[in-house]
């Protein structure tokens, strides 16, 4: 089997280089020809599109944006990394979490959001995650924090967790901006319903079109297209549907809210504006600087570079050119008010289920 040198984790496998290479055989980047087979076959193939989106953009994602992958609001002044905790604290907050208290992190990442909320709540969280390649990055970063024994990793599909773990195994599940990669959320939502006990809360923070988002509208439609190829998402959903999902699994919605409706003075995307002008701080200037043009140039010849060196597996220069998209989507799908990616629902399980 052939390898390909790594440029953070050593060697990976032939498997991982050829799905990062077909990660973008999933979407036709001319929004004119796509089609519904496009997305049909993207739904049916969630597990592959993930995996090709993650293999390649993780280390990415870990130059760009530290440990925590995913979004948060920012107060006037207020720090990066600051930020990302505070919105991580707060939905243990609102998940009422308590010290010896069971937790999933279903879709985790590398794993810092759990290890921020095993700290503050002082929880035991088991982070769940499709892709091989961050469970790894996930056990190594925790072993490195100390937390080996609070937060453990697993590798697993969110789409069957009662068949890995069991009925109403944890007392709490959250997930943070990962459900939208499910082919559907009646779907990882019912699992995530069946894994929780009576009683037990679910949290999360999901991506969505909001309710101004008209699929009837070309804009819309080439925007929404525009997102789904730069997150490896098989389909982006409106947020009414999530809602309803919720309810139909039979979850009790007990808080709701658009976190990005929130009259903010420094809006949820301003690092991906890239505009060195609007950072917070001044170590924030670097992580504003790589979505600039000067960083993005500087990026993306890197990657050319490291390919040719076989530093990176071939194809990551691809992945970083749907990163690319990603930003510039989400930007505009957040200045439209098109675009959430902070929905967040605080859910109860009924005692009686």
């Amino acid at each position: 089997m052939s390898v390909v040198q790594n440029n953070g984790n050593g060697m990976v496998d032939g498997r991982q280089q050829n799905r990062i290479e077909n990660y973008t055989k999933f979407w036709n980047k001319d929004i004119s020809k796509e089609d519904a087979n496009g997305t049909e076959n993207r739904v049916d193939s969630y597990t592959d599109v993930v995996n090709g989106y993650y293999d390649g953009a993780t280390e990415l994602y870990e130059y760009g944006w530290a440990e925590s992958f995913h979004f948060c609001r920012f107060y006037q002044g207020e720090a990066f990394a600051a930020a990302l905790a505070r919105h991580e604290h707060y939905l243990a907050a609102q998940m009422g979490l308590r010290p010896g208290m069971r937790v999933l992190d279903v879709g985790c990442g590398v794993g810092g959001p759990a290890r921020a909320i095993a700290r503050f709540a002082d929880v035991e969280i088991v982070g769940l995650n499709n892709n091989e390649f961050q469970v790894q990055r996930a056990r190594q970063k925790t072993k490195k924090a100390g937390l080996e024994g609070q937060v453990t990793f697993v590798r697993g599909d969110f789409m069957k967790l009662e068949e890995q773990f069991g009925k109403n195994y944890f007392d709490a599940v959250y997930a943070i901006e990962a459900t939208c990669h499910a082919p559907t959320w009646e779907g990882v939502y019912g699992e995530i319903f069946q894994v929780l006990k009576p009683g037990g809360t679910f949290g999360v923070y999901e991506w969505c079109m909001t309710d101004d988002w008209d699929a009837s509208n070309p804009k819309h439609a080439k925007l929404q297209h525009e997102i789904e190829l730069g997150n490896g998402i098989p389909e982006m959903r409106p947020l009414k549907l999530a809602r309803q999902a919720l309810k139909t699994v039979g979850f009790e919605i007990q808080h709701e809210e658009d976190l990005a409706d929130r009259p903010d003075v420094v809006p949820w995307y301003y690092p991906l504006e890239g505009d060195i002008r609007k950072a917070q701080t001044f170590w924030d200037y670097i992580t504003v600087w790589r979505m600039s043009w000067s960083g993005i140039f500087v990026t993306h010849n890197a990657l050319r570079v490291m390919e040719w060196f076989r530093m990176v597996p071939k194809g990551t220069h691809d992945v970083g050119e749907a990163l690319r998209i990603a930003a510039l989507s989400l930007v505009e799908g957040g200045q439209l008010k098109l675009f959430t990616p902070m929905y967040l629902v605080i859910s109860k399980k009924p005692l009686t289920s």
